[in-house]
């Protein structure tokens, strides 16, 4: 098993874990793959007692002559060094050149030269750091044990009355759940009752509790810090947004990024290469000993197993910025991005505009328009048309059910209603119904223009404007002294698109794009070089960030959306997108940090010992030394556990 073989093998999953009803399966805590047992067991410490005390035998002496030395120091590598030979063993079976084959042929040859006492310190050097590397290894297992242990395994629920508890499993999406101050929110759903301030950091990235009234989202794993809540369940276990953070970690842990590829590749000729050496080092100098120290400098193990660490230590830190990656491509993807390309409404904006003015045309009244307006957006999914519904609502206007509904993308919608055609969206669309331009009617604010027509007839149209995310000019100024280009592409008028752009200093902007049209100005980004992020949120976005190398879709859009792209913002904050980048950035850095490293390592030991200034137990302590550093430069990335563990710890009291 070579080094990046043992992380992927900590995968926390089961065979039946895509049923589990569980956030994270706890029946996978009894797989071998998860509990696999301490980095230091009790036969790991035998053998390395045993075998230092052997090599303290031989080196005072102690141990007799050639030939009994021979017996007990072949005796204990052969116990103390069965790990590496097994491996090795697989290894050659399956045709890997790894570090512990190339490893064990330094140990045989050493021992077939009487260096036993050369052999059986190499061989503890490779067992210290096989139990040091399980160690920074089980770093990114604990994460999914402190996640696992997060939501409670009993909740209150309510029914009618009475209040029971149950266990999380039996609950149900339409179940009320009781959540007491201090507690654990179990599940995602609604605030049926009650008020509280939750700290909902784990999810969103957000450092400051959030108020909860009636009618407010929360999210699994979130606390409620003051008032109890009364919360209608909508989604529970892996379906959660917390579930779904689990999930990613988990499969980060089976993801393969190219680099990762790269890695692997790397380690192999890094192997081939020290043999080489080896060969050239024994035909020129004949010296057995510069021989076996050429093939024992020569690691790759830090390289091979770091890597994974690192995206696993990436895609966790970034899920705890509220962004759930949903593998090690994209976050390498991410890493690389250039340009950044932004949609309006929902991603720049709140998308929950509201309605600030109606211009009507003569003969008509306000409520007539917004009637007509909020018919046909009664089934729309738009955020301008749910601000019209949500006002007409408001104002306890009838509305009518459509009988037949019809969504144009980048248009508007058309529908029947009572008997009666309306079709309700942009100037395209007017036209389209045989309306003149000319009849149009302007407003001189800056927001979007709802006109609508019934019957072939012009009603007016509806004034409404959206506010900007906060926290979205920090965002882009920001992703500009990253040296990240950012372009705004949407559907909306060219006066809004322009008036936005020039809020959140947005310089290059194309307004009035259907869908179509944001996909293919996509595509030329990606065919001229650039390496392409898209931020969206709606149903029109979606073949635009499936287009981009990394399409990056807001928590509060549509499923869509969300199922399109490579990479979800919980919490809808820009803010920590760009924090995201940077982890992304990071991430790729400390990689090729670690590529230079071993190669430079390797390299240098390589020729040093090939002209006799290395011996055998400098070269195993350099090798050793140098994997485990660059182990520890990828666990640099793991989050801290100290936030789930004190969560843990509160949950317990």
């Amino acid at each position: 098993m070579t080094a990046s073989d043992k992380l992927t093998h900590l995968n926390p999953m089961c065979e039946h874990a895509s049923t589990c009803t569980e956030p994270v399966c706890r029946e996978a805590t009894a797989c071998p793959a998860f509990s696999e047992g301490p980095a230091l067991s009790r036969v790991d410490t035998i053998r390395i007692v045993l075998s230092a005390l052997v090599a303290l035998l031989i080196w005072s002496g102690a141990a007799g002559t050639a030939f009994s030395t021979g017996i007990i120091g072949g005796a204990a590598l052969i116990f103390g060094g069965w790990p590496i030979f097994h491996e090795a063993i697989e290894n050659l079976r399956a045709r890997r050149m790894t570090m512990e084959l190339s490893m064990t042929i330094a140990i045989v040859a050493a021992a077939a030269i009487s260096e036993f006492f050369t052999a059986l310190v190499i061989m503890i050097f490779v067992l210290v750091a096989e139990v040091l590397e399980k160690m920074t290894l089980s770093r990114g297992r604990t994460a999914i044990r402190d996640l696992m242990d997060i939501i409670p395994d009993e909740v209150t629920v309510r029914k009618g009355e009475v209040t029971e508890i149950i266990s999380v499993s039996e609950l149900r999406p339409g179940d009320i759940v009781v959540v007491s101050p201090g507690g654990q929110i179990p599940v995602d759903g609604i605030v049926a009752d009650g008020h509280s301030y939750v700290d909902q950091s784990r999810i969103t990235g957000e450092s400051e509790p959030a108020e909860k009234n009636v009618g407010s989202a929360v999210f699994a794993s979130s606390i409620a810090q003051s008032g109890a809540l009364e919360i209608v369940v909508e989604k529970v276990g892996r379906d959660t947004s917390f579930g779904r953070i689990v999930a990613v970690v988990e499969d980060a842990e089976r993801s393969s990024a190219p680099v990762q590829r790269l890695a692997d590749q790397l380690a192999g000729y890094l192997v081939y290469c020290a043999f080489g050496a080896a060969i050239v080092t024994y035909l020129l100098t004949h010296d057995i000993r510069s021989t076996i120290s050429v093939i024992i400098v020569a690691g790759a193990c830090g390289v091979a197993a770091g890597t994974p660490l690192a995206i696993l230590g990436g895609i966790g830190r970034s899920a705890r910025l509220g962004a759930i990656i949903k593998g090690g491509e994209y976050l390498e993807e991410l890493g690389k991005v250039d340009t950044v390309v932004l949609d309006k409404t929902g991603t720049l904006t709140l998308g929950k505009p509201v309605v600030r003015q109606f211009l009507v045309q003569p003969g008509i009244s306000e409520s007539e328009l917004l009637e007509a307006a909020a018919s046909a957006e009664l089934w729309s999914e738009h955020p301008l048309g749910k601000a019209i519904v949500a006002l007409a609502e408001e104002k306890g206007i009838m509305v009518s059910k459509p009988d037949d509904f019809s969504y144009r993308p980048g248009l508007g919608v058309s529908v029947v209603a009572a008997g009666r055609k309306i079709a309700v969206g942009n100037r395209k669309l007017m036209a389209l119904n045989g309306v003149d331009e000319s009849v149009l009617v302007q407003s001189e604010q800056v927001s979007s223009e709802i006109h609508v027509v019934c019957d072939r007839v012009y009603l007016g149209s509806i004034i409404v404007a959206d506010v900007t995310r906060p926290g979205a000019k920090q965002a882009i100024t920001e992703l500009g002294n990253l040296g990240i280009r950012t372009l705004l592409l949407t559907g909306d008028s060219a006066p809004i698109a322009g008036a936005i752009a020039a809020e959140l200093g947005i310089a290059e902007v194309v307004a009035e794009m259907l869908p179509e049209d944001k996909l293919e100005r996509i595509r030329e980004l990606v065919t001229s070089g650039r390496r392409v992020a898209m931020l969206g949120d709606g149903v029109n976005d979606a073949p635009a960030l499936t287009a981009a190398h990394v399409g990056v879709a807001m928590g509060s859009g549509t499923d869509v959306a969300k199922e399109s792209a490579d990479i979800v913002l919980l919490g809808n904050d820009l803010v920590k997108f760009v924090e995201t980048v940077n982890v992304a950035r990071k991430t790729r850095r400390t990689i090729w940090q670690n590529f230079a490293g071993t190669i430079g390592v390797d390299t240098i030991g390589i020729l040093l010992a090939a002209f006799g200034f290395l011996n055998p137990l400098l070269a195993a302590f350099i090798h050793v030394s140098s994997e485990m550093l660059f182990i520890l430069n990828s666990a640099r990335l793991l989050p801290a556990a100290d936030r789930l563990r004190r969560a843990r710890g509160a949950r317990g009291n």
